[in-house]
Parts: structure tokens; C-alpha cells; sequence
């Protein structure tokens, strides 16, 4: 292959290294208003009353907009597939309150400095309300957090708002408590994780303009323009034809953009005011009143045979969505949907639970989505089990893990779309994943532990894991690709590039389809308007459903050019052979460049606009694995420990550009460990976020991880674009069971709540001794 699987350079990356304008504030109007947002200092509380009257004095405000100002439309603000499978909970501004940081009021002003000024002006009485601060508190808690009576699930999702319940369900397939009965050895453990910022250095931002049409056009640092525009329709009652949505480059997402944010106060700011606006949220903003990864609880029990044979699995999770219910269901979903098929072989399975709301910062969508967390307990217990069983952890997942050509019943019990017939697992390298990634870290030589001195210990770790490639029968991508005079392409795509560099890999797909260079190949991505429809940037589904419609695209406009071709030369289109630049007569010297054709097309004769388009609904989510693997080294007598080195074997079929997918898993993975490790979410009494900044919220760096391998498998999906899957959330998934297990071999006492510290393994190295 000429373009795929090659390492090319970011289209975009040198621009972008040269700093020219790009990102959504580079592109705000000059004159724009700022925008800013007054947010509650209190977790629950009713507004008895609200007094702008000062701030509206103050000389450059333009406008002070309250819940007085809106009609009461509940929506949700999570960028999902329509009808969304996310309660309708939230208003654009309300009279309640719900966690520290939700919106009170918007004020427009001339300058940032008297939008700050005007917000100090506003005087709020509140009632204060019973907070919920602690989840596992909050089912049928006397304190209501939504009781208002216009919310409303689209379909059922196990809403029930009355006892603080925003999503629920469960599953079974056989009777786990029966075969729980007969099993010679069962494990029942508690694992807990903590909602995790994602902290992308570009914060949310967006602005907005009335165009020469008076149409509403906003850019947002989004990675779903399509869903941000139709959220925006529904909440303030315009139609969606007087709507733009346009999505610049952006600065990292990694889900926490797949959530409408300043997006509705910059509409409703220019619509009330006429005049263009902008709003960038402050880095504490950022931390306390956009998302974060869902904290849960996870219970685990696993039932085996003394020789090895798990027979049960059973998942109960209990999930914490914040004050309001963003992918409440779907990431409790992926909790199990993404874990459970790796063990295929046992007799019953069970999974349930329920999503809760509370008092805190919402939960939503990140990176690794439910599987990280669901990942982190079922492995863990797994390598509990294993212990109990007195065998090697490794050799018991080979036992009983999913394998090529087999399948899974959770699979067709909980697929993403649809209750059907059980995927096939076409591609499926997991026992190379394992077996490499064994000989890379020297498990053989290093587990269970090794002592360097009186002091330190070192041990290895590791876990296996699954993610998907896009929703199956639910989202879509597109693609229209033109031919231009001179024989170039641009090729048009809804995809959402957020750093990622789907641009590039879309390219590659389609330069590769048409036989030309990457360089001929010129996209246009993300505008609502002049783009085709693109579910956006989430569920691991750009590389795979998109690439497809993109390869689809090319094909079909290969078949066009060799079609004209073909009539320019007075042939028929199977007498062409054309190699990207020139269509031959086959065995003649007769032939054309594309360069003279599409002059020809544009210019001359049979005068037409060549333009392919073509869509992609998936109807498989073909999983990339994982094996993860890594050697820590922990200090006894302080409980410091550190990663001394990780090695991630990946299986996502063909790597279009082996060199951005490499970075995809190693920031994946630094991500991961951020969460195994470091970053700690901690909120006072008050229920006020106390690290909210990035002096006191810790993430790694390469100072603290210093050695991270990554290997691919030599793979093909069939079913993906020149045999690829996805590979852009794998890579996160295996850091907090690895760590975890990890540190168990190196001193014989597990840690089940993240972030696990030097603290925590120093309390359970004394612990044991006691």
C-alpha cells in the first residue's frame, strides 16, 4: 500500500506548530463581547431571588440574562445519537442549583475586566437545600435533586428522578447464583474509582455572530458540531436552518467536549443583543463546571474450578452522575459491555446497577468511557481469584479468554444498538497481545517479585483489555470527495479532529483508495454547513466508521474518473487501467492524465462536477485488545513506588499511520496511569471542589514515566477500511488494574480504591504488618 499504514506527518501539524490562527478564540470577531457566567457557591439551593439591576448600570454591560429570561425546555447537553439516551434534566438556567459551580446568570460586556466586574453586582438569595455529597448515599435519599416536573427520559433508560435514579439495568444470561453453588473457589470484592478531569490544555470555548443572512453561526471547541447544533435548536427554540455550527482545530478533548457548554450562552447572548460574543472558560472553570469521568463502585464476584475454569461473573455497579444525567446510562453500560466478553467462556453472567445523581461537578463523557472503570475491578478480582487459586495470573486468562473466530453472548445481551445476533470476533490477537507482551517486560524472570535490597522490592503486573470501534446501528459518518481542475481532491468530512489526527488518517484512506498522494488529498472537516452529517469524535468510531465512509467515497469516485475516462477516450471503463495520475487503453499507448481529464470535465467537453459521496452505519463494533503490562518498584519504608517500565501490545488491525497510533496509546496509557496514580479529586465538607487548578490537581508527566513501550499485533479486520479498528481509547484502559496488581505482587496487600498512592501503600504495608 502506498499511503496506509505508513507513518505521514499531521496535515495540520506544522501550521499549528506556527502558531497561526486556528483554534475557536483565534477566530472570535474583534469587536465580540465577553461573556461571562456567575456560578453557584452552594451544592443545592433554590434562588429566591436574583438582582441584576446594578451590573446592568455599569457602563460597556450589555446584557444580564437569568432563568427569567428562558423558556423551561429540559434537553440534555451530551452529544449523543438522537434520541438521546440521556435524561432531558437540564435547563440552560434554572432556578435550583445543583453543585458548586452550575450557572446562575450570563452577562455580556465590552471587556472581560467589566463582564468580571459586572458578575460582582448581582446579588442572589438563596435557600439552601439538602446536598447529597456522597453517592452511595443517595438512592431514595430524602433529599431530591430533581424533582421538577418537565424532565423526562426519550426512551427508557431506568429513569427515576424521584429517587434520584437518572439511568439503570440489568442483566443476566444463566443463574450466576446457581453456578455460584457449585463453584470450588469464588472471590467478592469492592473496587472504587474517582471522577478524573480530563484537562485538555485548550479549555472550553466558543464563540458566536449573526451572519449577512442573520443566520446564528457559533464556533465551539466541540467534538460534536451536528449534536451541538441540534441541542442548541432545542433549547432555544430556533430552527436548526438558522444554524451554523463550525468546529475549529481543538486542543484536546478526550470527551470532555462531547458536551455542549458556553455554547448556549453565547447563542442566547448575540441573539439577545445582536451583536457577536465570545466566552472562554477559566481553568477553574474548566475543573469545576464542565465534566469529569464518572466515579463508581464497582462489586465483583467470580466463581471457578480449583483447576482454573471461570464458571460466574457477576458486575454490580453503582454510579455517580453529578448533578445532572450526561451519559449516565451508556457509560454504566460500557462499565460491562466492554469487560465482561473478554472472559467468554463462563457459564453465567450477570451485570446491573443503577446511575444516582448528587451534588457534585456532573459526570460525563471521557476517554476509555466506563471501560476503564469496569476494566480496573473485573481484572483486579481476576488476579484475586488467581491468588486464591495459587495460579499464574497469565495463565488463566489464557485459559479463559475470548479467542479469534469465537464470540460472546453479552455481545448480542448488551451490544451498543441493537439486542441481536452475537458478534463474531474475526479479529481477535489477544494470545499474541499476551505472549509478546509477557517476553517484552520478562514476566518469566520478574513475577511474582524480585528483592533489590532491605528496602525496595520490585514486581510486575498485568491486565487485559477491549474496547469498540464506533456504535453499532446507531451513529454515521460521511464523506463527499470532488474532483478539482488539475486533478486534486478535496475531501469533505463531518469527523471531528481533536488532536487526535483524523484529518490525516482520512486522508491517507482516501489517497490510498484513488491511487494519488496524501498532498492531493485537501480536507475540509466539521462545519454544519458545507460538511456532510458526522456523529463526531467519541466511541473510538473516527478510524473505523468514518474511514469507511470515506474508503466507500474514493471508490466511488475512482469508478467515476475511469468511468469518464473511459467516454474521453471512446472506450469501455474495463479497458482502463488507471495508476492515480494516467488512464491507459490497456495493451495501447493511448492514454489521458487526470490532470488533462478533469480540465476536460471543467473546461471543454462532457462539462461536470465529478462528486462521490458516500455514508457508514456500522453493524459491528469490532474490538481492539490490549495487554498491559508493568514493573514497579516499591520503597517499604516510605510506600513510594514508581513505574519502571510499561509495554502496551495492541491488536486494532491495520495501523493507517503506525506513528499516530502509537502516540494515541501512549497518551492513553499516561492517562491511565494519571488515574491508577496521581489524580486525586478531592472535595471539602461545603461539597466545593478544593483541586480545581493544575497546582493542586496532579497528572504525570514523563519525569514520573519514564519507560512506556508500545507494540502493535499484526492484524486485519475485514469489516474496517483497509482492515482497520479503532485505537484511540485502548490505551487507557489497562493502567489502573496493571498498577494495581502490581503493587499486590510486590507486597501481598491490594489497594481497590483509586488514585492508589504512596500514602495508601505505606498504610497497607503496615496493615500487614499488624
Amino acid at each position: 500500500m502506498k499511503c496506509v499504514n505508513h507513518n505521514t506527518g499531521s496535515i495540520d501539524g506544522k501550521g499549528l506548530m506556527l502558531g497561526r490562527s486556528a483554534y475557536t478564540n483565534d477566530l472570535a470577531d474583534p469587536n465580540a463581547l465577553t461573556v461571562k457566567v456567575l456560578r453557584s457557591p452552594h451544592p443545592h439551593a433554590k434562588i429566591r431571588n436574583i438582582d441584576i439591576r446594578k451590573a446592568l448600570l455599569l457602563e460597556g454591560v450589555e446584557c444580564v440574562l437569568t432563568y427569567k429570561d428562558f423558556k423551561r425546555i429540559p434537553v440534555t447537553r451530551a452529544g449523543q445519537g438522537y434520541p438521546e439516551p440521556s435524561p432531558h434534566d437540564k435547563f440552560v438556567l434554572d432556578s435550583v442549583v445543583r453543585y458548586v459551580g452550575d450557572d446562575v446568570a450570563i452577562v455580556a460586556a465590552e471587556t472581560e475586566a467589566i463582564a468580571s466586574r459586572a458578575l460582582e453586582l448581582i446579588h442572589v438569595d438563596y435557600e439552601i437545600l439538602e446536598p447529597i455529597l456522597d453517592f452511595e448515599k443517595a438512592y431514595e435519599n430524602e433529599s431530591i435533586i430533581h424533582p421538577e416536573p418537565e424532565i423526562h427520559e426519550m426512551f427508557p433508560i431506568g429513569f427515576e428522578p424521584q429517587k434520584n435514579v437518572a439511568a439503570s439495568y440489568h442483566m443476566e444470561i444463566g443463574s450466576v447464583d446457581e453456578i455460584l453453588k457449585h463453584c470450588d473457589v469464588t472471590v467478592s470484592t469492592s473496587h472504587y474509582t474517582q471522577a478524573q478531569a480530563h484537562v485538555m490544555m485548550e479549555p472550553h470555548t466558543a464563540n458566536a455572530r449573526l451572519d449577512f443572512q442573520d443566520r446564528l453561526v457559533i464556533y465551539s471547541s466541540t467534538q460534536t458540531p451536528f449534536h451541538a447544533r441540534r441541542i442548541v435548536s432545542q433549547a432555544l427554540e430556533i430552527p436548526m436552518s438558522r444554524i451554523r455550527v463550525i468546529k475549529p482545530r481543538i486542543g484536546g478533548g478526550f470527551g470532555g467536549k462531547q458536551c455542549l457548554h458556553g455554547e448556549f450562552f453565547v447563542a442566547a447572548v448575540t441573539l439577545k443583543t445582536k451583536k457577536p460574543c465570545k466566552l472562554v472558560y477559566t481553568r477553574k472553570e474548566v475543573f469545576e463546571s464542565s465534566y469529569s469521568r464518572h466515579p463508581m463502585r464497582i462489586d465483583v464476584t467470580l466463581g471457578s474450578t480449583k483447576d482454573g475454569k471461570l464458571k460466574a461473573l457477576d458486575v454490580k455497579v453503582l454510579s455517580d452522575t453529578g448533578a445532572y444525567g450526561e451519559h449516565a446510562l451508556t457509560v454504566f453500560m460500557v462499565a460491562g459491555a466492554k469487560t465482561l466478553p473478554l472472559y467468554n467462556k463462563v457459564e453465567a453472567v450477570r451485570f446491573g446497577g443503577r446511575v444516582v445523581y448528587t451534588n457534585h461537578t456532573p459526570g460525563g463523557a471521557f476517554r476509555g468511557y466506563g471501560a476503564i472503570q469496569g476494566n480496573f475491578a473485573v481484572e483486579s478480582a481476576v488476579d484475586q481469584l488467581c491468588e486464591k487459586l495459587g495460579m499464574d495470573p497469565i495463565k488463566f486468562r489464557q485459559n479463559n479468554m475470548i479467542a479469534e473466530g469465537e464470540t460472546s453472548p453479552v455481545f448480542a445481551k448488551m451490544g451498543e444498538g441493537t439486542e441481536g445476533t452475537a458478534m463474531n470476533m474475526d479479529s481477535c490477537k489477544l494470545d499474541y497481545c499476551v505472549n509478546r507482551g509477557m517476553e517484552l517486560i520478562g514476566w518469566k524472570d520478574k513475577y511474582p517479585r524480585k528483592t533489590i535490597s532491605k528496602t525496595k522490592v520490585r514486581s510486575v503486573g498485568m491486565c487485559l483489555a477491549m474496547q469498540g470501534s464506533g456504535i453499532p446501528y446507531i451513529d454515521m459518518g460521511s464523506a463527499i470527495i470532488k474532483l478539482n481542475d488539475t486533478g486534486f481532491y478535496n475531501l469533505m468530512v463531518g469527523a471531528t479532529d481533536i488532536g487526535q489526527g483524523s484529518d490525516t488518517i482520512l486522508a491517507q484512506i482516501a489517497a490510498e483508495s484513488l491511487k494519488t498522494t496524501i498532498d492531493k488529498i485537501i480536507v475540509y472537516s466539521s462545519d454544519s454547513d458545507l460538511t456532510p452529517f458526522d456523529t463526531g469524535a467519541y466511541a473510538s468510531s473516527t478510524t473505523y466508521v468514518s474511514g469507511n465512509a470515506v474508503k466507500k467515497a474514493a471508490d466511488q469516485m475512482l469508478e467515476m474518473i475511469v468511468e469518464e475516462g473511459a467516454k474521453a477516450l471512446k472506450v469501455r471503463p474495463e479497458d482502463i487501467h488507471f495508476d492515480g495520475d494516467v488512464l491507459t487503453v490497456k495493451e495501447t499507448d493511448t492514454s489521458m492524465t487526470l490532470e488533462s481529464l478533469s480540465n476536460r470535465l471543467f473546461y471543454n467537453e462532457d462539462q461536470k462536477q465529478l462528486v462521490a459521496t458516500h455514508s457508514y452505519v456500522g453493524t459491528k463494533s469490532p474490538p481492539p485488545f490490549m495487554a498491559g503490562f508493568a514493573e514497579v518498584e516499591v520503597d517499604l519504608e516510605t510506600g513510594a513506588f514508581k513505574v519502571l517500565d510499561y509495554v502496551a501490545v495492541v491488536d486494532c488491525g491495520t495501523t493507517i499511520n503506525p506513528s499516530l497510533a502509537k502516540v494515541q496509546v501512549e497518551g492513553g496509557i499516561l492517562q491511565g496511569l494519571g488515574m491508577a496514580m496521581f489524580e486525586e479529586v478531592i472535595y471539602n465538607k461545603n461539597g466545593s471542589l478544593i483541586t480545581n487548578n493544575l497546582m493542586n490537581y496532579r497528572i504525570p508527566t514523563r519525569k514520573e514515566v519514564t519507560n512506556i513501550r508500545v507494540e502493535f499485533a499484526d492484524s486485519y479486520e475485514a469489516s474496517g477500511p483497509y482492515g482497520a479498528k479503532s485505537v484511540g481509547e485502548i490505551g487507557i484502559d489497562t493502567p489502573p488494574a496493571v498498577i494495581a496488581n502490581a503493587i499486590y505482587n510486590a507486597i501481598g496487600v491490594r489497594i481497590n480504591s483509586l488514585p492508589i498512592t504512596s500514602e495508601k501503600v505505606w498504610a497497607a504495608i503496615h496493615s500487614k504488618e499488624i
